[in-house]
């Protein structure tokens, strides 16, 4: 099965040769943080940082649609969420509240919690379940009600 880049670059050389601008541009954005990454780290990013990258790269165009629809720029909120839509096809699916929910008991459980002092002890355990498969501030909202703050 091809990674991540591998199908990153894949679609790259098919956007380029049937003249798709758009997937052309989203793939070479993509491209070029995962590169940029690797340079500056002198590593080879592996599936799992690309999916953070990935994931930091979906959270920026979240916040430019909030703001360009704000400004009343429709032309632009268009083109983010076009790359949004692009980037969300290479993350893993993502996790029902419900299905967050049974591993935040898991953790309080394992985490012997009591209230909500004990958040950091509980997200140190629910984070690498659900990295990537949830939002964040959902995974925070849940362990807050679950620990009754």
């Amino acid at each position: 099965m091809p990674t991540i880049k591998e199908t990153n670059q894949e679609n790259m050389k098919t956007a380029m040769k049937g003249g798709d601008k758009s997937t052309t541009q989203f793939s070479r954005n993509l491209h070029a943080a995962i590169r940029k990454i690797e340079v500056d780290e002198r590593i080879d990013v592996d599936e799992e940082r690309t999916i953070k990258i990935i994931g930091s790269m979906l959270k920026q165009r979240e916040e430019l649609i909030t703001q360009f629809k704000a400004g009343g720029r429709e032309d632009l909120v268009a083109a983010e969420e076009a790359e949004a839509k692009y980037l969300r096809q290479f993350m893993p699916a993502q996790m029902t509240a419900d299905e967050i929910k049974a591993i935040v008991a898991a953790a309080v459980d394992e985490a012997q919690a009591k209230d909500i002092k004990d958040l950091g002890k509980v997200m140190k355990i629910v984070q690498p379940k659900v990295a990537g498969k949830a939002d964040g501030k959902l995974v925070n909202q849940l362990v807050r009600e679950k620990l009754g703050g």
